[in-house]
């Protein structure tokens, strides 16, 4: 599953390149605000808004954490 979203993540190309729905797709990947926050970091140019990439990155790893402190909570996959 990590496959396409690298390939869909700007990861190899301008994001503003791609044609109307892979587009739009391609803002609902969270790896192309990773990317994107990388790619400022090195070379100080970004496609999406910095600020922007941060509240996404910010609110997965939220949102996932919650997911794993749930499961951990429920026991899931625990042997008992």
């Amino acid at each position: 599953m990590l496959t396409p979203l690298t390939y869909l993540g700007g990861v190899f190309y301008n994001v503003a390149q791609l044609p109307s729905p892979w587009k739009e797709i391609s803002h609902l990947n969270p790896i192309l605000y990773m990317v994107n926050a990388f790619r400022y970091g090195l070379l100080g140019v970004s496609d999406v808004d910095l600020t922007w990439a941060y509240v996404v990155m910010f609110g997965f790893v939220l949102g996932l954490g919650a997911l794993c402190l749930n499961l951990l909570h429920r026991g899931v996959g625990l042997r008992s």
